[in-house]
């Protein structure tokens, strides 16, 4: 066997420029494949310690989607304090939490942006649910305070030339939200999330006065008592404000989900995607796969003689078929090798844009062994199973007939 790998790579050598041809649609299909699981494993695990960080113990209520829209926005139902009090009233509900996110006009140094305003509880209690909900750090200044009027604090693009404004941010200057000016107590660290990197953080009263006194809120954070099934906790609360709106079950105008509720969303939409995108990678595979068995064949026939020779002084038909599927297999394993180098190479570039625009928590390239090992394999088996009809015509050759051969 191992004078068959020798002979197969001695062969593939000799016609370096037309190996190279055969494996263009391997590489180009191995490379996306590989490309494209690692960063979609790498967002799947960002997305899971994002939900790990916000805690399997909180549910989510807001107003019914309209469409596909991110949450809080495009609801053709409200939830608001009242719906609050509803769920404080369920059995297993330790702590409830309203939030409130709209658009703003901001000013700093005569340039107007239009940002979100997000709320920060004005109890003590509820604003560490939110703070902790969020999993924000200070990188200048410090966290806000519950129970301060006229300070905020600002995501990370704010303290950024040209991230916001075209002059950074700091900690001390005023910001005018709406006409009315606010002095900047903190500056979040990046977190990869452009709500919160880009986000100007009130308390409650201050968001009020900012956009008129409203009771509708954006969403609801329900805390489950520890040890309790948040699903089961979930079920309660959706009972309980059906109870309370009179609306009958399916036709509700509000939702209510867990983190585990968003994850198995997500998930589901990003293996939908991702198979749809590796299926159109597929097709560069299939058409490598051809190349590869036309370059076989074409090997037959100018190694007709050559054939001859070798069954000549004693080569088996299953020497014969050996040979030229090796060669097949290598053929398809080190264009697998080359796409496995192109897609990692391509992965990590797109990672290093995502750290630079979005921080390094929203998407790291994940390329773990089995993808390679994985990857290489399949690459082999392509390249066999393309050789296979190339191998039986060079293995079926009679002696006499390809010795004649010119």
């Amino acid at each position: 066997m191992k004078d068959f790998f020798k002979l197969a790579l001695v062969n593939l050598r000799q016609r370096v420029v037309r190996t190279l041809l055969t494996m263009i649609g391997i590489f180009i299909g191995i490379a996306a494949v590989v490309a494209l699981i690692s960063l979609g494993q790498g967002l799947q695990n960002a997305v899971n310690q994002e939900f790990a960080n916000l805690g399997g113990d909180k549910l989510l209520i807001e107003g019914a989607q309209a469409g596909f829209a991110p949450p809080g926005s495009a609801t053709s139902g409200v939830v608001t304090d009242d719906d609050r009090d509803v769920i404080e009233r369920v059995r297993g509900i330790k702590l409830t939490a309203g939030r409130i996110f709209e658009g703003v006009t901001v000013e700093f140094q005569n340039e107007l942006r239009t940002q979100f305003a997000i709320s920060i509880p004005d109890e003590l209690e509820e604003a560490a649910l939110i703070i902790s909900a969020m999993n924000v750090k200070p990188e200048h200044g410090r966290l806000l305070k519950h129970n301060e009027k006229g300070n905020i604090m600002i995501g990370h693009w704010f303290g950024q030339k040209n991230g916001v404004f075209s002059k950074a941010v700091d900690t001390g200057n005023k910001l005018i939200i709406n006409d009315r000016p606010f002095e900047v107590i903190g500056i979040l660290k990046k977190r990869g999330d452009q709500a919160i990197d880009k986000g100007i953080f009130l308390t409650d009263p201050d968001i009020k006065a900012v956009l008129g006194d409203r009771e509708e809120l954006n969403l609801i954070v329900a805390q489950v008592e520890p040890d309790l099934d948040p699903s089961v906790v979930g079920e309660s609360v959706k009972r309980a404000m059906r109870k309370d709106r009179h609306q009958k079950e399916g036709r509700e105008d509000f939702s209510v989900g867990t983190s585990e509720d968003l994850i198995d969303s997500f998930n589901r939409i990003l293996v939908i995607v991702q198979a749809v995108i590796i299926g159109i990678a597929c097709i560069s595979l299939l058409v490598g796969g051809i190349g590869i068995m036309n370059t076989m064949f074409t090997a037959v026939l100018e190694r007709t003689k050559e054939i001859g020779i070798m069954k000549a002084v004693g080569a088996t038909n299953n020497d014969i078929q050996t040979l030229f599927l090796i060669e097949s297999g290598l053929l398809g394993m080190t264009g697998g090798a080359i796409g496995i180098l192109i897609g990692v190479g391509m992965s990590k570039s797109v990672e290093l844009v995502a750290v630079q625009v979005w921080g390094p928590n929203l998407l790291q390239a994940s390329v773990s062994p089995l993808l390679i090992f994985g990857a290489l394999a399949f690459s082999f088996g392509i390249g066999t199973l393309s050789g296979v009809m190339p191998a039986r015509r060079a293995a079926r050759l009679k002696p006499v007939d390809a010795l004649r051969y010119e």
